[in-house]
């Protein structure tokens, strides 16, 4: 069972929420080319090491959030808000 720090409710079971994906930019669909907008929807970096991904809370408080996740350990960072940069504090904002 992998527990993720949902950052409102707390510790809950993976199974609980929804996994979303890496974590990038998405281009402007109206000035990029088609290249471009391939590359987003189909390839992802898969890095060994950390990375950030894309979580819902599906089971408890219904929100999106981030978290870093290392992917050769399992071992997950804390969860970061919209709107915040990773490793951020409570006060500081992107």
């Amino acid at each position: 069972m992998l527990l993720v720090p949902c950052p409102n409710c707390g510790p809950m079971n993976a199974a609980d929420l929804s996994y979303n994906g890496e974590s990038h930019r998405r281009p402007d669909p109206k000035t990029c080319t088609p290249e471009e907008w391939r590359t987003y929807l189909y390839l992802r970096e898969n890095p060994s090491g950390w990375l950030l991904e894309n979580w819902y809370c599906s089971s408890g408080c219904r929100r999106h959030f981030k978290i870093e996740r290392h992917t050769l350990t399992g071992e997950l960072r804390a969860p970061v808000l919209p709107g915040r940069k990773p490793g951020a504090t409570q006060g500081d904002m992107k």
